[in-house]
């Protein structure tokens, strides 16, 4: 934005919008991560998924990937949303 443009009320508001979407895209990262840890614990502890623990390690190490990728994610709009606003 230009030094000579104000932001007016809704340009604010529109501003704030973003920010708690880009929160909510994070919020949705971390719920899946937990999910995909939780559920590959479960198959590698319940025996009687011993056929499935492959399965059970995979989805425990593509947990913390996708949690990882959510906060770059996060800090990345962040910044952007910074720059380009100057706010």
């Amino acid at each position: 934005m230009e030094e000579g443009n104000e932001l007016i009320v809704r340009d604010w508001l529109a501003i704030e919008r973003t920010k708690l979407a880009n929160e909510r895209t994070f919020l949705a990262y971390f719920r899946t991560a937990i999910v995909l840890f939780g559920t590959g614990m479960g198959i590698i502890k319940i025996e009687l998924f011993s056929e499935l623990e492959a399965f059970g390690i995979a989805l425990s190490i593509m947990a913390p990937i996708i949690m990882a990728v959510g906060v770059v994610r996060l800090f990345h709009v962040k910044s952007v949303i910074k720059k380009h606003y100057k706010v």
